[in-house]
């Protein structure tokens, strides 16, 4: 089986969704760095970092559920 990092890098030349959810999940990163910063977030500010997070977690979860997705279809082709 071809390791993890072919297997993404031929999933995002294929998968204009798996491409999009790995730019956003780049984003929400740069805005936590950014509200990280904050030494003393206010309650709104709370509020957003943890939106964020939520965001970028469905997110990465959709990301792994589309690439094992792909590792199946990849399995099944080769069978």
């Amino acid at each position: 089986m071809e390791d993890i990092e072919s297997l993404i890098k031929t999933l995002k030349s294929q998968n204009e969704e798996y491409r999009n959810l790995e730019k956003s999940h780049k984003e929400y990163e740069e805005q936590l760095r950014e509200l990280d910063k904050i030494r003393y977030p206010s309650p709104e500010e709370t509020i957003e970092i943890n939106r964020i997070k939520k965001l970028k977690l469905q997110g990465k979860d959709r990301m792994e559920s589309i690439l094992n997705e792909f590792k199946r279809k990849l399995e099944t082709s080769r069978a």
